[in-house]
């Protein structure tokens, strides 16, 4: 049986109540489907702030987290909008030369992979970068499930409320993601 949140049985008395006890798991899946601090936090802030303007309006029809957590998924999914439209005015191909260097030769862009470094990186944490790395590969929709499921522990009823589907689906994605991630994380639990 999953523990009791704060608040699920409490009434707040003020929205800085709601705010101490949910900024922090807010914040946690909005990081985990966007991946980046800084946009985590702003998202958070944007979150609370439209919670904050419908606060009176909460008729209690859902449990207050399961409110949080949709409106952090529809920031969540904006923020990902606004995304894709700024890729889509300049798209730039690490194989692409970026300029002309002196001397009429063209300079490629370089990532520096860490990865391959026993010295720096140790086998857990690798582990945990490449899980973290195969969530945030995964299409949007299937992210959002399975960080509510298995990183946040919602239940699948109150994930489909959250998501605003079916309880069909949200099996249906659970169990899409968990492939996806399985097929992408295989070689790291092979044995050589």
């Amino acid at each position: 049986m999953r523990d009791q949140l704060p608040g699920e049985e409490d009434h707040f008395n003020s929205f800085d109540e709601l705010v101490a006890a949910y900024e922090k798991k807010i914040f946690n899946v909005v990081f985990r489907i966007l991946g980046d601090y800084d946009e985590a936090a702003d998202v958070t802030q944007e979150t609370f702030i439209s919670a904050y303007k419908h606060f009176a309006s909460f008729r209690g029809e859902s449990k207050v987290y399961t409110w949080l957590y949709q409106i952090a998924v529809n920031q969540c999914r904006n923020q990902m909008r606004k995304r894709s439209r700024l890729r889509s005015l300049r798209i730039e191909s690490l194989d692409e030369p970026i300029e002309w260097e002196a001397g009429g030769e063209r300079s490629q862009r370089e990532i520096a992979d860490s990865s391959s470094d026993p010295d720096v990186v140790f086998a857990g944490k690798e582990l945990r970068e490449q899980i973290a790395g195969a969530v945030a590969a995964l299409p949007p929709d299937y992210r959002e499930v399975i960080v509510l499921r298995e990183m946040q522990g919602l239940a699948y009823t109150d994930i489909a409320e959250v998501a605003g589907i079916s309880l069909d689906n949200v099996k249906t994605r659970l169990s899409r993601a968990r492939m996806m991630l399985r097929r992408r994380l295989d070689p790291y639990y092979r044995p050589e």
